[in-house]
């Protein structure tokens, strides 16, 4: 079948650009301007530099000038968009498949700026919620009413505890960030998976926080949990489980 191998070539190319996002816009650079270069010595990149996977793999992972380390997100972010991409048009025909991929994409630059950075920028989740708003139905997602209701629920809900916490505690424990991003899933999932959703990030949290008490790290009230991470790494899970369930 073609159909794989468009997704993964597409996937590679996409995962180029978004690798970009998530290393330059944390530090306020652009995208879409300048070439590309070298994030230790500046060395502007050549074609052969720029090929997905392949030349972070020929040059096993280092600058050919300064021996700099490449940063992982970009073999990480090339290699995941190709195998969303590679899933998606395997499992949908062309048009939901399209729709499909770019919410994986999404996701997984949202999965890595979360846990790198603590950030979920506006200018990914609301794209990633208006995807899922105005072409859902076309990629076999939950009715519009459905989903609207999940937009509205999720960020509603995850707002509530955030200004509650606010109110409680004189400080922030949860960011806005985290209720657009969960009012954007249910944007694609609608309502009625979106207890499975917090379910599954909640306890993967958990369980990640527990590993790290184990290992030394030090987990206390104060702690930064990347639950927008979890959030995001919930979907696929949360979708089958509520597709077993009949609720999507």
């Amino acid at each position: 079948m073609i159909e794989p191998l468009i997704g993964v070539g597409a996937g590679l190319i996409a995962g180029s650009f978004l690798a970009a996002i998530v290393t330059r816009w944390p530090r306020g650079e652009g995208v879409l301007r300048g070439r590309s270069r070298c994030d230790n010595c500046g060395r502007t990149l050549s074609a052969r530099d720029l090929v997905p996977v392949l030349s972070w793999a020929l040059a096993r992972g280092r600058c050919r000038t300064c021996d700099g380390v490449i940063d992982p997100v970009h073999p990480i972010m090339e290699g995941g968009c190709a195998l969303i991409g590679a899933a998606a048009f395997a499992l949908a025909p062309p048009f939901p498949a399209v729709v499909l991929a770019l919410g994986g994409w999404m996701l997984l630059a949202l999965v890595l700026l979360d846990w790198r950075h603590h950030w979920l920028p506006d200018a990914l989740t609301l794209p990633f919620a208006a995807l899922g708003l105005t072409l859902g139905e076309w990629a076999g997602l939950p009715l519009f009413v459905d989903r609207a209701i999940g937009a509205a629920a999720g960020y509603g809900a995850l707002f509530l505890i955030a200004l509650a916490y606010r109110v409680i505690r004189r400080r922030e424990g949860l960011g806005l960030g985290d209720a657009k991003l969960l009012g954007g899933i249910g944007g694609w999932l609608g309502w009625a998976a979106l207890p499975i959703v917090l379910l599954v990030a909640s306890v993967s949290g958990l369980v990640w926080a527990g590993i790290g008490a184990m290992r030394g790290r030090p987990v206390h009230a104060t702690t930064a949990l990347p639950f927008g991470t979890f959030l995001c790494l919930a979907v696929v899970p949360a979708a089958w489980v509520a597709g077993l369930l009949g609720l999507l």
